[in-house]
């Protein structure tokens, strides 16, 4: 982290406890919608049935992407802990602030994101 100066580490910090706040909020929003959907086979029409399991479908695949990146702006904040933020986990080159910026769970840098 030699190469970010404190006060950009500590904004970043804060972007990253803020995005994690906002992902806790919601999953637990999400994960209520995510219930499995319980079907009375007598009194639901086939095309209502159809658009409640993709519904349930869609909420499931949100909540695994909230809970995706949550477990990656964890991984980020550990690593600030650690004095590796900023670091590629590939390379080990500098990530530039500006990447972070953008996008503050980044572990790798823009070099090794594009090999993927």
């Amino acid at each position: 982290m030699n190469h970010l100066q404190p006060d950009q580490i500590e904004e970043l910090r804060q972007e990253l406890q803020r995005q994690l706040r906002t992902l806790e909020r919601s999953g637990s929003i999400t994960s209520q919608a995510a219930a499995p959907v319980e079907l009375d086979q007598t009194s639901v029409g086939r095309l209502s049935r159809m658009d409640s399991l993709q519904n349930q479908s869609l909420s499931r695949n949100l909540q695994e992407r909230k809970d995706t990146r949550a477990a990656m702006v964890r991984s980020a904040l550990d690593r600030m802990e650690k004095g590796t933020y900023g670091v590629c986990v590939s390379c080990g080159g500098e990530i530039p602030f500006r990447r972070l910026y953008i996008f503050p769970e980044a572990e790798l840098c823009s070099t090794c994101a594009g090999a993927f």
